[in-house]
């Protein structure tokens, strides 16, 4: 910032996401509605192609959302109800406890019994093998969910109340109006966008240690447009206040900082190569013994 204080002006709410977060609301509800009477084999099928892709997009949105860069932090709670909003499509409650587990990854990364995103001694102890792996990978969203309660449960606030009465009355409702079909592909397409599906690389990608010594990486390949920039991760820890929108300019205005950093152009290759590298596994993540005073949302 001494250097480059125009990245300063960066530091604004992004409006157009409102936008897009309504319009890929509107799109899911279009596709409940189109695949209500469709064979078995096709509600898979687009489950796994559209679907999924929207769902994982949400969650990157959701993402976007609890760094309150939909109407700015003077808005916190604004932020907080339309992260509820954005959640409905993806059919699980998730909005309200990703904000209060993500902004612990963002003070204390690789933070042991904090920081969430570190796989447990389980994971990495079990899935080290490549088919275990590979399993892994597949079973990631309920990894996710699972392991909060694991390494660093919390107890339940009003708004995650909130978030579930709000999830669990808008799925009665599909069913209701739908049926099983709208129901199961609105829960298979966030299962499958978040486990085995291109757009996860970005999960591998962030930060395990495929190069000793770097933590975190980025990823500058066309995926980023379904999502919201998240590849520009060295960035994003930097300036976790500046919408992903805006990450680009921030490496081209700053681009000595980044240009030489270790980067990736496709989570394909990196869910490839985690895979069938036998040095790579879930405990290649950087862990930190945290001192001091922790002070969790």
């Amino acid at each position: 910032l001494a250097k480059h204080p125009e990245i300063k002006a960066l530091m604004k709410p992004d409006y157009n996401l409102i936008w897009v977060v309504v319009l890929m609301v509107l799109a899911q509800l279009t596709a409940f509605y189109l695949v209500k009477d469709l064979d078995w084999k096709w509600v898979v099928f687009w489950a796994y192609v559209f679907g999924s892709c929207i769902s994982h997009s949400m969650t990157l949105a959701i993402h976007e959302i609890s760094h309150n860069s939909a109407f700015g932090n003077s808005k916190a709670m604004w932020n907080r109800c339309f992260g509820i909003f954005a959640n409905l499509p993806i059919g699980l409650p998730y909005s309200i406890s990703f904000k209060r587990y993500h902004m612990d990854h963002h003070r204390y990364l690789g933070g042991d019994g904090i920081d969430v995103d570190i796989p447990t001694n389980f994971e990495g102890w079990f899935f080290c093998t490549r088919f275990r792996k590979f399993i892994w990978i597949v079973l990631q969203p309920f990894f996710y969910a699972i392991r909060p309660l694991c390494i660093n449960p919390k107890p339940i606030t009003r708004l995650e109340i909130i978030n579930l009465l709000a999830q669990l009355s808008f799925d009665v409702v599909i069913y209701y109006f739908w049926g099983v079909k709208s129901i199961f592909y609105m829960l298979a397409g966030s299962v499958l966008g978040l486990g085995l599906h291109p757009i996860s690389g970005h999960f591998i990608a962030e930060h395990y240690m495929f190069l000793k010594g770097h933590e975190t990486y980025s990823y500058y390949g066309p995926l980023n447009l379904l999502t919201f920039n998240v590849g520009y991760h060295n960035e994003h820890h930097d300036f976790p206040n500046i919408p992903g929108k805006s990450l680009p300019l921030v490496k081209k205005i700053a681009a000595e900082y980044y240009d030489n950093l270790p980067q990736y152009n496709s989570w394909i290759k990196v869910l490839y190569d985690f895979v069938m590298d036998d040095t790579i596994s879930p405990y290649s993540r950087m862990k930190r013994q945290l001192k001091g005073e922790v002070k969790q949302d």
